[in-house]
């Protein structure tokens, strides 16, 4: 664990070691297993696939993972608020006007609700087809994995209380064209929520590769570079004063695989998602969300997108038996750490740095809600990843003067610490590193 001795105060910083208590230990490999096998039971989970069908097709399944939530909710006192947001789609993969829902549990911050992280996967399925609502689609990995993963979360994390508030959400509609994901981030903004982060898990539950290669050691953690919401002004300002590598889902992904175990290790892949690909955290991005994707260190293509059959003795489809339940466990220990952190943390404050012609550089941010402590970040411009904090300030002085050291060659940052020393991401002071929207 790093710990930084500055000034008589001493920092615990999450960025070196997992530190809070979340209690991953309990994530339940069994459980898992069971929601998984529940969704599979559904045949087909398609967004345009039946309704009102008690046993098969999305409107079963999404009823099923309400009713998880409900459960969840009343063993913990009813801590948590479950909500359908829904609206009518239509688009190219949507070729009728279809009801479209998203299956929500609210677990409400205790001191500052408005403050958000989202975990989220989605609970549609396809098959070679995406406009084939009416075949078998099990979608065990893709994304049953993800939604057992958000479930699982869900019943680690409401033991517990949180400053700030953690949304377990449960998306329909992403192989139609990321419609859960649009829906939820236009819920978020409705609802006047300032979403520190989230976490996007899809393909979360497999280890052997469709070339046979097998990875059970690390997860990817995909992220933006230049942000998806910047504009002509915000590019002109990066190509002068850098930052390109500094976006706050950038910085989010640093955080996470600071918090990864031995057990598992964080590989980050810095682009916004794989080749040609795309998943649910991409619709916050446009919004200027930071988001994240958690996906498997190795895809097997025979497993996901694909017709149930067997070409000569080649299986295909994404059924169960190609799980891997231990490495799907791993990686809901990391969410579980990563969500436990950010809701207990402050937000990261806004940073600016003024050093132009000067021997000394002077970094400044705003307040942050919860905060009672700064710590400043420097890492070298070519470096990949923050190092221990330069100076930490308990005064809460709102900016610091740094003697005899040349902005030029360094790029800054500040997080922000709580009472009981929980830190948030490190907020870059480049042009457009806030956690927040820039439009």
């Amino acid at each position: 664990m790093l710990r930084v001795l500055t000034r008589g105060l001493l920092i615990t910083s999450v960025l070196a070691t997992p530190s809070l208590a979340a209690a991953p230990e309990a994530v339940s490999q069994a459980r898992l297993r069971a929601d998984v096998e529940s969704l599979v039971s559904f045949g087909t989970r398609h967004t345009l696939s039946v309704q009102d069908d008690p046993k098969r097709g999305i409107g079963a399944a999404r009823r099923w993972a309400e009713g998880e939530f409900r459960k969840t909710s009343a063993a913990c006192g009813n801590c948590l608020e479950v909500v359908l947001p829904e609206r009518m789609v239509m688009g190219d993969r949507v070729p009728k006007p279809t009801r479209l829902v998203n299956v929500v549990a609210i677990q409400r911050g205790t001191e500052r609700p408005n403050e958000v992280v989202i975990v989220q996967g989605h609970i549609d399925s396809r098959v070679t087809n995406v406009m084939n609502a009416t075949a078998d689609s099990p979608g065990a990995n893709d994304d049953g994995s993800g939604t057992a993963l958000v479930l699982e979360a869900a019943r680690v994390l409401s033991r517990n209380r949180y400053p700030t508030t953690i949304v377990y959400a449960v998306l329909s509609g992403e192989e139609q064209g990321l419609l859960g994901g649009k829906l939820l981030a236009d819920y978020a903004k409705e609802q006047g929520w300032t979403v520190k982060a989230v976490l996007n898990n899809d393909i979360v539950g497999n280890t052997r590769g469709s070339d046979g290669l097998i990875d059970a050691k690390t997860v990817r953690v995909f992220s933006e570079g230049p942000r998806a919401d910047g504009d002509d002004k915000l590019r002109a300002a990066a190509r002068r004063f850098g930052g390109e590598n500094d976006n706050p889902s950038r910085n989010l992904s640093r955080y996470v695989a600071g918090l990864a175990a031995p057990e598992l290790a964080v590989r980050q892949i810095w682009r916004t998602d794989r080749m040609g690909r795309g998943g649910d955290h991409i619709p916050f991005l446009d919004a200027g969300i930071p988001a994240i994707r958690f996906s498997v260190g190795v895809e097997n293509y025979d497993h996901q997108h694909q017709d149930l059959r067997n070409e000569k003795g080649k299986v295909y489809g994404d059924t169960i038996e190609f799980m891997d339940f231990p490495y799907l466990a791993k990686v809901t220990r990391l969410n579980v750490r990563a969500l436990a952190a950010i809701a207990n943390a402050p937000a990261p404050p806004e940073t600016k740095v003024e050093a132009a012609v000067s021997t000394d550089t002077k970094v400044s941010w705003n307040p942050a809600p919860g905060a009672t402590t700064y710590c400043i970040y420097r890492r070298a411009t070519t470096a990949a990843i923050w190092g221990k904090p330069f100076v930490c300030e308990a005064e809460n002085a709102g900016s610091r003067t740094l003697k005899g050291v040349r902005g030029d060659d360094w790029i800054f940052g500040v997080s922000a610490i709580s009472a009981k020393g929980s830190e948030s991401p490190i907020s870059s002071a480049v042009p457009g590193g806030q956690f927040a929207p820039l439009k």
